[in-house]
């Protein structure tokens, strides 16, 4: 009896060794194919799928069918489950993407930097932080042909979007991706011989976007008999009311009814997208081509009794889908750590081993997420803003253990939420949990201090400003 017990005993250590082999094997191979520079001169295309909430995406746990042709490049990329966006609203937030700089430090926090009675000016990045550079501008230092094609209003070149870019096309105001895509084929069909960089960009899930043959109403079951029409018109007033009043009054047969819009939206624009790679893979660039799928944010269905985005920090708004799909990739592989969209530029930058200066690598605070491709883990902590028209003034810190704490700089209103529990942010356990609420709190202002954003901070900065009432 015993013999057979040691027998067993050395069997299940010979299993134990086996299998640990295995995966120090399957690390390894993993390892060797996604390194620092392995993809040097490789094009890379930016797609941004403007508010496309994450809790929508079929990769991301949806249950409804409507994105295909993205949980397709999830199942063959790296797919983070956890990327934070650091803000809730297209300017400032794509404007980190661009730069790794969290939006206090670009300093493209809203549409005007100044909005008084007297005087607007539009808020233009080499205007407020001349000496911060883009990633189309480190890429064209390095030899790339660079084009962007978006749908102009958040993105638009008086933003200093298009600084870096050889061609910026900027579609009408919202447009969708039914514009820019034909834009960036034709561009794409003169120079794909050479070494490019595309930043594909459309606002086919947005609030202010109608699809030009409107709605098919296709996901609208049971038939919805209420008074909303789902019209960009109608959301803009939602919208408005929300932040004019801090709440709107909807039934869940109207929410039901936005969210079916929402995901005919979706279906939409992944059908078009899925077009677009077609054409990509006829010219034959998709080997030689890296691919980042993203969202800048998501969007508020009355989660928090408001429609729209850019007001708080809440899950819908800041937790956004991104996906890295590299060439040569067997297999997917999905990454569960937090991270930031202030890392996709190192690590694109790291990817390509691209020439760095020691002034773009000050500049960087976001990291590059190699290690984590590798099958490392990374503890990031993540930190949101939102200064939204001047309507609201919020930070957030979320930590990779789950807490999260939101801190409106306005009203000094505190709020704590375990997403690991509650991740609708619905119990506040800001008078629950103090020891907790105190540590994040300090972590927080500790970092607001190394922005620049002191006890007078917010008094110095908005002081006689007007909310924005353009939109």
């Amino acid at each position: 009896m015993c013999k057979l017990k040691l027998f067993l005993c050395y069997g299940l250590v010979l299993v134990l060794l086996f299998s640990g082999c295995l995966m120090l094997a399957a690390r390894k191979k993993r390892e060797s194919r996604v390194r620092a520079g392995a993809y040097s001169g490789y094009n890379i295309i930016l797609v941004s799928f403007d508010a496309l909430q994450a809790s929508h995406v079929g990769c991301l746990g949806y249950s409804r069918n409507i994105t295909p042709s993205l949980d397709r490049f999830a199942r063959k990329g790296f797919l983070f489950k956890n990327a934070i966006a650091q803000s809730s609203w297209t300017v400032p937030s794509t404007m980190s993407y661009f730069t790794s700089l969290y939006p206090s430090q670009h300093k493209v926090i809203n549409k005007y930097s100044t909005y008084t009675e007297k005087e607007k000016i539009i808020s233009n990045l080499k205007k407020l932080s001349p000496e911060v550079l883009t990633l189309a501008e480190v890429l064209k230092g390095n030899g790339y042909l660079t084009g962007g094609f978006t749908g102009d209003a958040g993105v638009g070149a008086d933003f200093g979007f298009s600084e870096g870019f050889d061609e910026y096309f900027e579609g009408p105001k919202f447009s969708g991706m039914d514009t820019s895509i034909p834009a960036a084929l034709e561009w794409l069909k003169k120079n794909h011989t050479k070494k490019f960089f595309v930043f594909l960009h459309g606002y086919d899930v947005h609030g202010q976007f109608d699809p030009p043959g409107g709605f098919t109403r296709e996901f609208v079951k049971p038939p919805y008999i209420g008074q909303l029409k789902g019209t960009k018109e109608e959301q803009a007033d939602i919208r408005e009311e929300g932040l004019e009043k801090g709440s709107v009054s909807l039934t869940e047969e109207d929410v039901r009814f936005w969210r079916a819009l929402y995901d005919e939206k979706i279906k939409d624009v992944d059908e078009r997208f899925k077009v677009f790679i077609e054409d990509l893979r006829r010219m034959g660039v998709l080997d030689k081509t890296i691919i980042v799928l993203f969202s800048d944010h998501g969007t508020e269905f009355y989660e928090h009794k408001r429609f729209d985005h850019g007001f708080s920090l809440y899950e819908e708004l800041i937790h956004v889908p991104l996906i890295i799909w590299l060439p040569g990739l067997k297999r997917g592989f999905s990454i569960n750590d937090q991270v930031r969209a202030i890392d996709v530029m190192p690590t694109l930058l790291d990817l390509l081993g691209a020439e760095i200066s020691g002034k773009l690598r000050k500049q960087m605070q976001g990291v590059s997420l190699i290690p984590l491709m590798q099958g490392e883990h990374m503890n990031l902590t993540a930190y949101s803003e939102t200064d939204y028209r001047f309507y609201a003034h919020k930070r957030s810190i979320r930590i990779p253990e789950g807490l999260k704490f939101i801190y409106s700089m306005d009203t000094e209103t505190r709020e704590l939420y375990d997403l690991n529990k509650d991740p609708g942010e619905l119990d506040n356990l800001i008078e629950k949990d103090r020891r907790a609420a105190y540590e994040l709190e300090q972590k927080l202002f500790s970092w607001l201090k190394s922005m620049g954003q002191d006890e007078n901070y917010y008094i110095k900065l908005f002081k006689g400003l007007l909310k924005i009432k353009e939109f």
